[in-house]
């Protein structure tokens, strides 16, 4: 019988597609210079009485025997964004910038967590991991480390110690002996992630996958690696700042709404049990281009606040600059405070920062974005105990949002007396004023 010939393929590293030739641009997503040379792993012919073809159970069994139970890290902040833990035999992909904490949250959760973990980490050695440990304070009885980067040789450490989790530290620096690229190539983050799908479904392990991101804000490697996986987080924030967010962007088994708040400290990644508190510690309320926020993060609302600085421009081409906002979506603000309004900041530049490295994308923060900057120009306050919200439309319309009633409890809850929000959708809380406008000229009316 003739060999059979070794077969090339290229590629995509944006979609995961695969083609037979090059291309220069992607024919799936339409993206250009994302094709790369590939050659799959040879395998067996299929042939009759494979023992490796999964039994055929039926939904009732599955539901009536299926242990769906979570598995909580007794990390309460991590619990809530994945859905209240871990799931048994699910994969979780953990991304972040470098520096961010992705290592040091994942020992915390592998040693929190109580049950037998593998922690592989070919980034560091093991004394380094331990020593890590010992500065977070993570007790290590039932965590062991290994320093092994081949997938063959983590694969018959996991079978000799069945942990019932495992950590990959980085899914960068693996490879497989099977793949003839280097380790953090196309081919071998697809290869080894199926593989550690594979082990998870088949044993009922629990993996915890690290991931590096690109300069883009993406988790490097194929993109089909996010839709193999069940869960992926990113753990996001300022490294200049201290705080860290934590969002799921997918997740098969819970809510992708809600979000973890987490302290980066000497003694590890510290839970923020009041986000609002935290990010409202240092402000000044009687300072010009301020305003109190509340923003709706999955189901709880955090109040934060949003700097604005309006002066004229130095040089020909006014700047705009913005640090966790949208810069499309103050451009439009600062044309409706223009033209509705009459505020000329088309000379000025702008400067918009939200507090504590938080990013904001939601609508409902325009009202508070386009009152901190008229403030600044202004140079007058907006009234320190008053939280505004509502989205702005193009004809100076003041445009219901959701949440407006936990927003507002929280905004009474942290002892602020007014609250100036949308006509439509208002429900009074008590303790609080509200200024109900129906426009965001009534609305500064009642600000300024």
């Amino acid at each position: 019988m003739a060999k059979a010939s070794i077969k090339t393929v290229f590629l995509c590293s944006e979609c995961g597609n695969d083609f037979s030739k090059w291309h220069g641009k992607c024919p799936a997503c339409n993206e250009w210079g994302t094709l790369k040379e590939y050659t799959p792993p040879v395998v067996g012919q299929r042939g009759k009485g494979r023992a490796d073809i999964p039994p055929l159970l039926s939904l009732e069994d599955i539901l009536t025997n299926g242990d769906s139970e979570r598995a909580t890290t007794g990390i309460s902040e991590l619990d809530r964004v994945l859905g209240g833990g871990f799931l048994r035999g699910s994969v979780v992909l953990l991304g972040g910038n470098p520096g961010i904490g992705k290592s040091t949250l994942a020992l915390q959760a592998a040693a929190a967590v109580g049950g037998t973990t593998l922690y592989v980490s070919a980034e560091e050695s093991q004394e380094q991991i331990a020593l890590r440990a010992k500065r977070l304070g993570a007790s290590g009885e039932k965590v062991s480390i290994t320093s092994e980067n081949r997938w063959e040789g983590i694969e018959e450490q996991i079978s000799l110690l069945k942990p019932e989790y495992f950590v990959i530290d980085s899914i960068q620096t693996i490879f497989t002996e099977r793949g003839d690229a280097l380790p953090g190539a196309i081919s071998q983050v697809r290869e080894c992630g199926q593989k550690i799908l594979d082990v998870c479904k088949s044993r009922g392990t629990t993996a915890i996958i690290i991931g590096h991101v690109t300069k883009e804000g993406v988790i490097a490697g194929p993109r089909m690696l996010e839709h193999m996986v069940d869960t992926v987080l990113y753990l996001e924030g300022d490294t200049r700042h201290d705080y860290r967010l934590l969002r799921a962007e997918k997740n098969r088994f819970g809510s992708t709404n809600e979000v973890g708040v987490f302290e980066m400290t000497g003694e590890g990644m510290r839970e923020v049990k009041n986000p609002s508190e935290m990010f409202l510690a240092e402000r000044q309320s009687d300072a010009s281009g301020s305003a109190v926020f509340p923003s709706m993060e999955g189901t709880r609302p955090i109040l934060v606040e949003i700097q604005a600085l309006a002066s004229n421009a130095s040089f020909g081409t006014p700047q705009r600059n913005v640090t966790g906002f949208d810069l499309r979506r103050l451009s439009m603000l600062l044309a409706v405070l223009e033209k509705r309004l009459g505020v000329i900041v088309g000379t000025s530049d702008v400067f918009v920062n939200v507090v504590g490295g938080m990013r904001i994308d939601e609508p409902a923060a325009d009202l508070a974005v386009i009152s901190a900057v008229a403030s600044s120009k202004k140079d007058q306050a907006v009234p320190g105990d008053t939280v505004l919200m509502g989205e702005i439309g193009l004809a100076g319309e003041l445009r219901s949002i959701a949440g407006m009633d936990g927003r507002l409890k929280e905004a009474k809850r942290l002892g602020f007396k007014q609250a100036v929000v949308p006509h439509k959708g208002a429900k009074k809380v008590q303790g609080l004023h509200l200024t109900t406008c129906r426009t965001v000229s009534e609305a500064f009316k009642a600000i300024f």
